[in-house]
């Protein structure tokens, strides 16, 4: 995890202090259900309780105990008797390490997609604001990069807006699929835990319970969940990428927020750099990072091995964090967003109606002409265009094969034409004309 592209809740979930803590309340919630089923005595999971559930737990002990121990889990264990006391014997009864470690997991990852939706949500928001802002601001739309038909600015966003609704659903249903408790014991076969154990855990930490977990819970779990994550990040790295498109000195129909004081480069001063959505490709490849290494944790060996368990400690705040932040660097961009309308018509405007090239093409087809011989009048009329011969209304005027009247012709060149349907797409959108 890189401090730099961090946020503080983020970080937080993922720190030595918050993963102590929840270890601590799974070994005590388990304790407590244990109690109940006679297992262990009544008052020593009380006093399990009683005198953990505010301690504080030493990260540099844990981590000296562990030096000799070699086990992060057993060093945990010993540190929590040095504070609770005797009665700690009774904790871990039948559990295993994974018990623990991988509904710890869970949690974590749970926790952070409460995040990511929260970032999710911002990003909706804005989007939602600036796309209603330019519902009717017409503007080029391209394929290839090159000139095509006119779209608006709103629409643009709007389709960026159902693309993060997706991303919203893709996330609920990741952290639906990740949020599992396993307290199986060895193997899974609960021979020396009771299942009630594992229920009344999984409802405490607000989990469900896995299936089958083997002694681990299956990986193809956090293999759909990171594979959500790059998805998500992906879309982060469209809508930057069409950010960054836009803003290029020859087309700068729209623009990050350059605040006073900022500075483009050392060298140049007149510079003003996207660097906001640069840096949120780069984030996007981060994040995408670690789902290879996720599907790859899948195929472990028999009911358990820790191959995964490296990869995890790496990915799991890694990807959560950097695609938290970027998810708020992109929703601060979106909402700052400078939006240039007359550079927009003036690019939109650049070409001399060739944007208008199938509406002549279609009408000449509607009055008679086969579609070969309209493609081709219309075709030729406009590379003469595209060499800077001159205007494409008056090359098509002039042409017989075009046989159109000229007001009808001068006609189809009406943008209004290419934005007829845009509530019908709203409505699809926000749910409204």
């Amino acid at each position: 995890m890189i401090t730099r592209y961090s946020r503080p809740d983020a970080v937080a979930i993922w720190s030595q202090e918050t993963k102590y803590k929840i270890w601590f309340e799974i070994e005590a919630h388990a304790a407590t259900k244990m109690a109940e089923l006679g297992v262990i005595p009544k008052e020593s999971a009380e006093a399990i309780w009683a005198n953990g559930k505010d301690a504080t737990f030493d990260a540099d002990r844990i981590d000296e105990i562990e030096r000799t121990t070699k086990h992060d889990v057993i060093a945990f264990l010993t540190h929590v008797a040095e504070i609770v006391g005797e009665e700690a014997r009774f904790l871990h009864q039948g559990m295993t390490s994974s018990d623990v470690l991988d509904t710890c997991f869970a949690v974590q990852l749970a926790r952070s997609t409460d995040l990511l939706l929260g970032g999710v949500d911002r990003v909706l928001a804005a989007l939602e604001t600036r796309a209603k802002e330019h519902k009717y601001t017409p503007t080029v739309g391209r394929s290839h990069g090159i000139h095509a038909e006119p779209v608006t600015f709103g629409l643009k966003l709007a389709g960026y807006h159902a693309e993060f609704q997706r991303a919203k659903r893709r996330l609920t249903a990741a952290r639906e699929e990740i949020a599992t408790c396993a307290i199986s014991g060895a193997v899974g076969t609960f021979a020396n835990v009771d299942p009630a154990v594992e229920q009344y855990v999984a409802d405490q930490m607000g989990l469900s319970v896995e299936p089958v977990s083997t002694q681990v819970i299956p990986r193809d779990r956090h293999a759909a969940y990171f594979a959500a994550l790059g998805v998500v990040a992906s879309s982060v790295e469209r809508l930057a990428v069409e950010i960054r498109h836009l803003q290029r000195t020859e087309v700068l129909e729209a623009e990050e927020f350059f605040d006073k004081g900022q500075k483009g480069s050392s060298a140049m001063p007149h510079k003003r750099n996207p660097i906001l959505t640069e840096n949120l490709t780069g984030l996007a490849r981060l994040v995408r990072s670690a789902v290879t290494p996720a599907m790859e944790n899948v195929a472990l060996w028999h009911e358990r091995d820790i191959s995964h368990s490296s990869v995890e400690r790496g990915i799991g705040p890694d990807a959560t964090i950097h695609l938290d932040f970027a998810l708020h660097r992109l929703a601060g961009v979106i909402e700052r967003l400078n939006v240039y309308p007359e550079n927009m018509q003036k690019n939109l405007d650049r070409l001399g109606g060739l944007v208008f090239s199938q509406r002549v093409m279609l009408a000449l087809t509607q009055a008679g002409v086969s579609r070969e011989d309209a493609y081709a009048a219309v075709q030729e009329n406009a590379m003469k265009v595209w060499r800077g011969e001159g205007a494409f209304i008056d090359f098509l005027k002039a042409d017989a094969r075009v046989t159109l009247p000229h007001d009808q012709l001068e006609a189809l060149f009406d943008l209004g034409y290419h934005t007829k349907n845009v509530d019908v797409i709203f409505e699809r959108v926000f749910g409204e004309g």
